[in-house]
């Protein structure tokens, strides 16, 4: 391995799209920056924010975690929390949720914990058994995104915090131009305007490539729950992970050069879908129609269980 290019000692990577060889510490430093310049550019920090963090336990959350605390947890007038979904996925979920308490323990940070189970009455597996016609992972989506928000509102949160990273980002600006969805590429996260009951949510790793993100976890000793979901091989996503990995391989910056590109698209796009007066559903939260995306799902799940 190389030396580093800023302090000439032992570099443990090499970024490709830059040319750049690093140490642990620049490295560190080099994710670490990049969070501090999105967190700026997406929030207004005037002191007196909440801040919710979605903590799954994975490396990408954790990561989340840890750099949000590490730069803004020493401000007094800031708080912050972390919230973890229980989906109710046996023999995964029940042990990433002791690491997130321990991980938040360790900072000093509240953690909340909803579940599927108290939240609808239902969990994502006894879903996985019906004959839905959807890949489980389209009923998660939906259903985790309310308890979050739920979870976020209770707490009073001013953001929510997801741990998103570039090839998150990209995959859904390439599935939504895929599906000629033009509206959903407009709503893509993060959001800077506030829509009543819904609280804005953020991405501190927008700009950080998934690779990065493990490996700053593993530089810097974070522990992390390391499973795949067991129903992470049925999401389409996966289609558009790949395409995206190959054009990276071939053509480092590629994801950086798609994320800058939608950037100065979306102005444009927001001005042609501007945010839609939203109503109220029966179980009291924003929907564009008369009934919530969530509660649609947990109502065909209940008449597929019946037949």
């Amino acid at each position: 391995m190389s030396s580093c290019d800023k302090c000439r000692g032992k570099a443990i990577v090499h970024i490709k799209y830059s040319g750049a060889h690093l140490c642990k510490t620049h490295f560190s430093d080099f994710v670490e920056k990049r969070v501090r310049h999105e967190l700026r550019k997406q929030m207004d920090l005037k002191g007196g924010e909440r801040i919710a963090i979605a903590v799954s336990g994975g490396k990408d959350s954790t990561v989340t975690q840890h750099i949000v605390h590490k730069i803004l947890g020493p401000r007094r007038s800031m708080d912050l929390c972390a919230i973890t979904v229980d989906e109710g996925i046996g023999g995964y979920r029940e042990s990433s949720i002791p690491l997130v308490a321990k991980n938040s323990s360790h900072l000093g940070m509240e953690h909340i914990v909803v579940s599927f189970e108290d939240l609808y009455g239902i969990t994502i597996d006894e879903i996985a058994r019906t004959e839905h016609g959807l890949a489980t992972c389209s009923f998660c989506g939906v259903m985790r995104r309310r308890a979050m928000n739920l979870a976020a509102k209770d707490w009073r949160a001013t953001h929510l915090a997801t741990g998103l990273n570039l090839d998150d980002t990209c995959q859904s600006i390439l599935m939504s131009f895929a599906r000629g969805d033009i509206e959903r590429l407009a709503r893509l996260g993060p959001h800077r305007k506030v829509q009543k009951g819904l609280v804005p949510r953020i991405q501190p790793l927008r700009s950080i490539p998934e690779s990065e993100s493990t490996l700053y976890a593993v530089a810097n000793e974070l522990e992390y729950h390391d499973l795949e979901c067991p129903y992470a091989p049925e999401a389409l996503r996966n289609q558009y992970r790949t395409v995206i990995s190959q054009l990276e391989d071939k053509s480092p910056g590629t994801r950086h050069s798609m994320l800058k590109s939608y950037d100065s698209i979306l102005p444009a796009l927001s001005k042609m879908f501007p945010p839609s007066a939203l109503r109220t559903c029966s179980c009291g939260e924003p929907t564009n129609s008369d009934k919530c995306k969530a509660c649609e799902f947990v109502e065909r799940v209940e008449r597929e269980r019946l037949t």
